[in-house]
């Protein structure tokens, strides 16, 4: 029986008569099962999994598929029949205590690492996972690189003949426009209608499909632009006052570079709605027979798909619903939390506490680096917020918690583990945070790759922060935390006597603060929680004085 991740098909002889290998899912498990212990992601192995014990039953309900099965089924075939696609870079290990198996090549001794644990092409993963969590993904490389093969490919996963798929497939060109797009209104309603809202629009079908793909975005003119922002955004679309729905799906971009390379600059609010960046690693050279075999049989894996991995619009629906159940628990969640703590506070910016942000400075027109720059007392090193140009929006953080559970549920967790949130955090903050270029830490010689490198740059400060959160045994030790659940727990039924005693004990924590510490992002955002909950303590204390 053939492991994932090889051809298990014939590479030599004449073409055979029996049915196309690319028809063809193994009936091996994707992945063994997994002892779910929550956060942070250990598992162990018996002997049914190596030996192939049958997949875990769907959870909800005898004859139903298990989808998270299906998906990585989907996921293997792609990778072994379809995207040639050899670059492992999605790595995991098979725990804390696992040893790394590591190689240093060449003279910049270039770090290779071997994971102990089953790993995963980005290029064709994040595609999948973005058809599960119905997001939003751009593809970005060169000409000839798969990324209008890999969507095409999404599309009929979903059920969508190839034909469809292309035929649905709009192409940014500089002469498109809106009605291009969407629909145009029927001729004789222009002529004979009393209003517009009595033009019929005859809407494109693509709208109504459940995976959207715009080919070259950024050659779509600007007007054109700000349209399709309104149908990507918010799910409708407008022509001559006329309304179309389009439901939800899942949406699929190309570009050949990310940098305005394109006909027209993408305008910031349709790249802010992108949920997901993935590159299209170059071609390995080495799987140049694969091309050859392909031209020589007139292979075409999108019209090859397995019924068995194709997802119909109940499974789909489905499939979304059970990757939004997987939780994210404390754990995770806090490191998170740090993290994205440490990105946003601008200390120069302003005199007042909650206005000190790159935000404020940006919105002033003054470049955040100016202001960082003048802040002579901070350990850059340490500070990763000095990196960065601005901080993470709530959409940011939602489209980061969406793909991690995405990519756990892939795994086949119930949870959100740590390995889980590190490995998609990249792909999807890849054009959410900005790095600042003249940043003293980029001058490190050891750094300087990460001016080009945005995946290993941004995974780097996720590591960082994670280092600094448990140095600071934040697991152990989080009075704000307990604050916070002290008041998220509500306030009915609290004497005098008690708000008194909370509202001390957080003016106690502040006064701790205020001699020999910087203030770094985390406490900021600290500083701003504990005033929210006096702030809530206050109300609620005039209130019981008022009514005595």
């Amino acid at each position: 029986m053939p492991e994932h991740g090889q051809q298990d098909y014939a590479r030599s002889g004449p073409p055979s008569p029996a049915p196309s290998p690319l028809g063809h899912v193994s009936s091996a498990p994707t992945r063994p099962r997994t002892a779910d212990d929550g956060a942070l992601g250990a598992f162990d192995l018996d002997v049914a999994d190596l030996f192939g014990a049958a997949p875990t039953p769907a959870a909800d309900g005898v004859g139903q598929v298990d989808l998270a099965e299906k998906l990585r089924q989907g996921y293997f075939w792609v990778v072994n029949h379809a995207i040639i696609s050899p670059h492992y870079d999605v790595e995991f290990s098979a725990g804390p205590a696992a040893p790394v198996t590591s190689y240093r090549l060449g003279d910049s001794k270039a770090l290779l690492n071997l994971p102990s644990d089953q790993s995963y092409s980005s290029f064709v993963l994040l595609p999948l996972l973005t058809f599960a969590v119905r997001g939003r993904c751009l593809l970005i490389g060169g000409p000839g690189r798969g990324k209008t093969a890999s969507a095409v490919l999404m599309g009929v996963l979903a059920g969508y003949p190839v034909t469809e798929v292309r035929r649905a497939m709009q192409h940014g060109h500089p002469q498109l426009t809106v009605s291009d797009l969407f629909g145009t209104p029927l001729p004789k309603d222009l002529v004979q209608a009393d209003s517009l809202a009595d033009v019929a629009v005859a809407w494109r079908s693509w709208l109504g499909m459940r995976v959207k793909i715009i080919d070259e975005y950024n050659r779509i003119p600007t007007r054109t632009q700000s349209a399709l922002l309104t149908v990507l955004a918010d799910g409708y679309v407008e022509v001559f006052d006329q309304f179309y729905e389009t439901g939800e799906s899942a949406w699929y971009l190309t570009a050949n570079d990310d940098a305005g390379g394109g006909t027209y600059q993408v305008v910031e609010a349709l790249r802010d709605r992108i949920d997901v960046v993935v590159h299209a690693l170059p071609f390995n050279n080495r799987f140049l027979g694969d091309l050859i075999e392909r031209a020589e049989q007139g292979i075409r894996p999108e019209k090859a798909v397995p019924e068995s991995i194709v997802f119909d619009d109940a499974e789909h629906e489905r499939l979304h619903r059970e990757v939004t159940g997987v939780r994210i628990e404390a754990p995770v969640r806090r490191r998170l939390e740090f993290f994205a703590s440490q990105l946003e506070l601008l200390e120069g910016a302003a005199t007042q506490f909650e206005y000190r942000s790159k935000d404020t400075a940006r919105l002033a027109g003054i470049d955040p680096h100016l202001v960082s720059s003048a802040d002579t007392g901070r350990d850059r090193l340490s500070d990763i917020g000095s990196q960065t140009l601005n901080g993470l929006s709530v959409r940011a953080l939602q489209s980061l918690v969406a793909y991690a559970k995405a990519m756990a549920y892939f795994r086949g967790r119930s949870s959100v583990g740590l390995d889980d949130l590190r490995a998609v955090l990249p792909f999807v903050l890849h054009d959410k945070l900005v790095p600042d270029q003249q940043s003293v830490v980029f001058d490190d010689p050891a750094r300087e790759p990460f001016r080009t490198d945005r995946i290993s740059w941004i995974r780097d400060l996720f590591d960082s922060a994670c280092t600094q959160y448990d140095a600071l045994g934040l697991d152990e030790d989080d009075p704000v935390g307990e604050v916070l659940a002290q008041v998220s727990a509500g306030l009915d039924d609290l004497d005098e006597q008690e708000v008194l005693t909370r509202m001390a004990r957080i003016e106690s924590i502040l006064a701790g603060w205020q001699d020999g510490r910087k203030l770094h992002g985390h406490l900021h955002e600290d500083a701003l929680v504990l005033k929210y909950a006096h702030q809530r303590y206050t109300n609620y204390l005039s209130w019981l004085q008022w009514n005595r």
